[in-house]
């Protein structure tokens, strides 16, 4: 059914919301106070026509804007687009009862994200394509430019087409290349191979190795097992370098994270020793390790192994112990955090209520938590607010640029 409504507000998925007698509708690529016109499916307006459009909308810079689904706010101008992702942790904050001093949005500019998940498939034609998933789809969008990622990344798509033909091989394959842009070249692990039948032939292999020596790709994995590596890719973690594990986690953009760390570190001075947990390969650890000594853990061993090779690689740091440990099942015990005045946590989206529920128990008089998700921090903060902690200030940070994600820093104290 052809309807007109206008947008009244922002749902948190990015979409514009009209509200109308037979419920919400849901218009992707609107912008509040705009009226448009559509078919509405399950209160769904696909393809919206602006017919009044907002004062906030710009023009988009992507040629793949409407169609590539990462970028879903790319219209909408800087200063309400940031307060909308303020507003979105405030939301978050809210239903859990919590209210705080929340910060502007840390921005961070375009051509900056130093890794991607970029899908191949091979085209009608026989080419090998790469690209994004369509909105709300799994069609393939090919994508020769990319506004979000390090001009590195965008500068190899042809190159690393060629190094995806070789992972093609199954029909039932769907690879994914993760490239992250590291210190010494680009890094490339692959995923999503079929292994069913037997996994990837030699000779495939070879011409996948053949084709990142080709493109000068620093290293080549395949789900986690190294293929080629020319030269070790190394990050940088405050004063240290640090060896990425195939495949490891790493903060897409630098600017996001130094702005994290920044605040982590400030919220740690005085501290006579740190716990990083959910530490990675580090991201925090090292930067912490300027402060006072540090106890890390964290559940994947490769990202312990490579934050212990970077132990001592640069100057000014105190002593770091470091543990392969999975905190969602054997969470830290005050015993195991005894001495430990401060704790930094940086868990994935699920977030880390059980090893939270072990910090009141603790000496620690400051808690730092860091988080891709706005709701299970939330969650996780109810429970040290509910032990004495108050929560200070959150600051919220638009890693993912023009996306609805939002990430965050809260400082606790007691």
């Amino acid at each position: 059914m052809t309807e007109t409504v206008t947008i009244s507000r922002m749902g948190g998925q990015a979409d514009g919301i009209a509200e109308t007698p037979a419920g919400p509708v849901f218009a992707p690529l609107t912008l509040p106070g705009e009226t448009v016109r559509g078919e509405v499916r399950d209160g769904r307006m696909e393809g919206a026509q602006i017919l009044t459009a907002s004062s906030e909308r710009i023009a988009p810079v992507s040629p793949h804007y409407g169609d590539c689904g990462g970028c879903s706010l790319q219209h909408w101008a800087a200063g309400p687009y940031l307060d909308w992702k303020r507003e979105q942790v405030r939301h978050a904050l809210a239903r859990e009862g919590i209210e705080t001093e929340i910060e502007a949005t840390v921005a961070v500019p375009p051509g900056t994200r130093r890794r991607l998940a970029l899908h191949a498939r091979r085209g009608e034609d026989g080419r090998v394509v790469l690209g994004f998933k369509a909105r709300k789809s799994w069609r393939l969008v090919e994508v020769s430019a990319c506004p979000v990622a390090d001009p590195r990344l965008v500068a190899a798509f042809p190159a690393l087409a060629r190094v995806a033909a070789a992972f093609l091989e199954h029909p039932k394959s769907a690879p994914t290349l993760h490239v992250t842009a590291t210190l010494t070249g680009l890094d490339v692990d692959v995923t999503g191979v079929e292994r069913r039948s037997g996994g990837l032939s030699g000779d495939a292999r070879m011409r996948a190795i053949e084709g990142a020596a080709a493109a000068g790709l620093a290293r080549l994995s395949l789900a986690g097992e190294t293929l080629m590596m020319e030269r070790q890719p190394k990050v940088a973690f405050g004063p240290a370098i640090v060896p990425l594990p195939p495949g490891g986690f790493l903060q897409a953009v630098p600017e996001a994270e130094a702005a994290m760390v920044a605040r982590a570190v400030e919220a740690v001075r005085g501290a006579r020793k740190i716990a990083d947990l959910f530490c990675g390969a580090g991201t925090f650890t090292f930067p912490l390790a300027t402060v006072a000594p540090v106890l890390a853990a964290d559940g994947s061993a490769p990202g312990i192994a490579a934050l212990k090779a970077g132990i001592g690689s640069g100057p000014g740091m105190k002593a770091i112990t470091a543990e392969a440990r999975d905190l969602f099942r054997r969470p830290l015990a005050p015993y195991d955090l005894r001495g430990c005045d401060a704790v930094v946590l940086d868990p994935p989206r699920a977030g880390a209520l059980e090893q939270t529920r072990q910090l009141p128990g603790t000496k620690a008089a400051g808690v730092v938590g860091v988080s891709c998700n706005p709701v299970t921090f939330a969650r996780d903060a109810r429970v040290l607010i509910d032990a004495g902690f108050r929560l200070e200030r959150v600051t919220p940070v638009d890693q993912f640029l023009w996306s609805a994600h939002v990430e965050l820093v809260g400082v606790f104290k007691r």
